[in-house]
């Protein structure tokens, strides 16, 4: 498989793709990763670290050409390749693009997908390795301008078909998601669909939801939704205004478990309110679109009341409507409405009735390639 993994600046592509590379060693996969930016400055030593953007946009793009020459010649033969760059650039020089479609289509890529992160997280690495300024505003615009170049190259180059959104984690990494996309053709993609700000602060709910997210990512290529949830930092903000707080606590968390502390303006952060609830609506969508199928959740709550959340409901609804096969796990004692059962592929009464279903259906483990794109 030959993937080409874009994302903007602050993303950290080349620490994840690394991670991604080495699980694949250890799987007993090579996976040769060409990471476009260091490769750019082997060719132009002259330029200090972190100003590369800053040059030319003349010299930027001969310099990137030259690379890519290389990557096409040194990729011929490989198994598998990733390359990591960008689809655009919002930098000094304004908003431009990051790839010369000539050599896209030499290089021949397979897959094309858009890396993306957390916004204050991707400020925070940002404005700790480069001198630019750029607001959380300016970061949730680029990365929409950098998802949609992507998918417009992916169509043009022939692979729209395997074109998707990949978040990096918030609680968990997704370089298991990765590897699988890129050496595991054939497993099949799943959304797993559950309440989220519906059940915030019930403990023994949020237990069960992890549970349920942790076993279809064991066995499935899972494209989650709760690995980008920035509805958590504007909840924090409104609140933190109304205590008349200038700003939030946010955490990165390292490759190695470690945790780091920030800071991020509240004002910042309220002025990208629409932005964040308008991305997470065309993002989940998306991601069920990149789905073969939609597994979803729906806990008891106190009283036997579903939490079924008006979020989790489009969702159902749009993978229904979509073509892609419905699962429904209902735990609730009262019995699911015909607006569940009637688009529903199946419904099941637990997470172990449904994951015991798709073994013995051929949907986990090697079973798995029968049911192929």
């Amino acid at each position: 498989m030959r993937a080409i993994f874009t994302g903007q600046v602050g993303v950290d592509k080349k620490a994840y793709l690394e991670r991604v590379a080495l699980l694949a060693g250890q799987r007993g996969e090579d996976v040769k990763v060409f990471h476009v930016g260091d490769m750019m400055y082997a060719e132009a030593p002259d330029v200090s670290p972190g100003r590369i953007l800053d040059l030319p946009l003349s010299r930027l793009q001969a310099l990137r050409r030259a690379v890519f020459r290389d990557i096409i010649a040194e990729s011929a033969g490989e198994k598998h390749v990733i390359v990591n760059t960008h689809a655009t650039f919002r930098w000094r020089h304004g908003l431009f693009a990051a790839f010369d479609f000539d050599q896209v289509q030499k290089l021949e890529p397979d897959m094309m997908v858009c890396l993306v992160d957390n916004i204050e997280m991707v400020h925070h690495r940002l404005h700790n390795d480069h001198t630019v300024d750029a607001t959380l505003k300016d970061l949730m615009v680029w990365r929409e301008e950098e998802i949609m170049a992507t998918q417009l190259l992916a169509q043009a180059v022939g692979c729209e078909s395997r074109f998707y959104v990949l978040s990096r984690g918030r609680d968990r990494e997704t370089t298991e998601t990765a590897y699988r996309l890129v050496c595991r053709e054939g497993v099949r993609r799943v959304y797993p669909s559950f309440p989220m700000s519906h059940v915030v602060g019930m403990a023994k709910v949020e237990a069960e939801i992890n549970v349920f997210r942790a076993q279809l990512a064991e066995h499935f290529i899972t494209f989650d939704p709760g690995d980008v949830d920035e509805k958590l930092l504007l909840d924090s903000a409104i609140d933190a205004a109304k205590r008349g707080e200038d700003f939030v606590p946010a955490r990165v968390v390292g490759a190695d478990g470690s945790h780091h502390r920030f800071d991020v303006s509240v004002k910042q952060i309220l002025d990208v309110a629409g932005d964040v609830d308008g991305q997470i609506y065309a993002r989940d969508f998306k991601l069920i679109d990149q789905s073969d199928m939609i597994v979803s959740l729906i806990p008891e709550l106190a009283g036997g009341v579903p939490g079924l959340s008006s979020g989790v409901e489009r969702e159902l609804q749009h993978a229904f409507e979509h073509g892609k096969e419905v699962y429904v796990v209902w735990q609730p004692s009262k019995n699911p409405s015909p607006f569940i059962t009637e688009t529903a592929t199946k419904v099941f009464v637990s997470v172990d009735e449904a994951m015991g279903y798709f073994e013995q259906a051929g949907m986990i483990g090697q079973q798995a390639s029968l049911f192929g794109r």
